[in-house]
């Protein structure tokens, strides 16, 4: 899958201008304010109607979000409502989510629970196990575990690394930490003001970064070289 033109413009002014190629699992990295939240609304189709996008892409699937796309935001604590049971949030059948449940390791008993009741990472999976509903092609990650503990973190990044292996999505894995890029994802885009500073192969960029500003993102995430080993 090529994302051949992401442009996203307000008024004159231009904020994203990137293209992506999601061959398999792709981190897309940045600092705060360097478009990766407007990448994700723009291929959510979750842009304000201020901003006018120009969105092309390649690929042996369209991108239709609630069927291709599916998207796995980065609290799950706020992400279900604690009012309504977990059965009651989902649009399949209570099989399907059992079905999906044991994909990602939780008990259907958990079904009749609400949010609540449940930990961080039980969360993070009933949105996981949410987010394969339709079957996606492609799966966005918004930094899916900065809201968890060290432990769990590692658990869930495992977990999605088995999913992708059982059903074959694609993941474009929205970050700003390098630890779990490098976890989860083959390859690598750095931008920075809404434009590409490098790509290419993550174990590449990771041991012999061109910019100097993926360079500091590098420093910054990594307290030592064992990656560079």
């Amino acid at each position: 899958m090529k994302i051949q033109t992401l442009k996203i413009t307000l008024q004159d002014k231009t904020l994203v201008d990137i293209s992506l190629n999601i061959d398999k699992s792709l981190a897309l990295v940045g600092q705060s304010g360097s478009g990766k939240s407007l990448t994700l609304k723009a291929l959510l189709g979750m842009l304000p109607n201020t901003m006018d996008c120009d969105l092309k892409s390649d690929g042996d699937f369209e991108l239709v979000a609630g069927e291709t796309i599916s998207f796995v935001p980065q609290n799950p604590f706020t992400a279900l409502s604690p009012l309504t049971k977990i059965k009651k949030q989902f649009f399949i059948s209570q099989e399907r989510q059992e079905e999906l449940f044991l994909q990602v390791g939780l008990d259907s008993e958990l079904l009749d629970r609400f949010s609540p009741e449940l930990s961080g990472g039980q969360l993070q999976r009933v949105v996981i196990a949410m987010a394969l509903e339709s079957n996606p092609k492609l799966i966005l990650l918004d930094e899916p575990t900065t809201a968890l503990d060290p432990k769990t973190r590692v658990l869930i990044l495992d977990l999605l690394q088995k999913l992708q292996e059982e059903m074959g999505f694609k993941i474009l894995f929205v970050t700003h930490d390098m630890n779990s890029a490098k976890a989860l994802c083959e390859d690598i885009c750095v931008i920075k003001d809404g434009l590409v500073v490098e790509n290419g192969k993550m174990s590449d960029i990771l041991h012999n970064p061109v910019a100097e500003y993926t360079s500091t993102l590098i420093e910054a995430n990594f307290a030592n070289r064992e990656f560079r080993k």
